[in-house]
């Protein structure tokens, strides 16, 4: 069975672990840290960084949980 990366996912990917931040048919987003923003001028707090994995590479993430939102940081390898 092939796994299909969700939004909200937490993924080992070589070196690389984070939530799957986006997804579409070419390639997923893993977000690997986030910094607060100090403009004060956008609707958004924190700037994202984060890591393409085209489709070809998805056979190579390791799924380790989902968290219940994109609020929580809490890995839940249950859900």
């Amino acid at each position: 069975m092939t796994y299909t990366p969700q939004v909200n996912d937490y993924v080992v990917w070589k070196d690389i672990e984070g939530w799957v931040y986006f997804t579409c048919d070419e390639y997923i987003t893993i977000e690997v840290g986030t910094k607060p923003k100090h403009d004060g001028l956008s609707q958004h707090k924190k700037d994202h960084i984060l890591v393409c994995c085209f489709t070809h590479d998805h056979h190579q993430l390791e799924y380790k949980g989902k968290r219940a939102s994109k609020y929580d940081d809490t890995i839940d390898p249950t859900l």
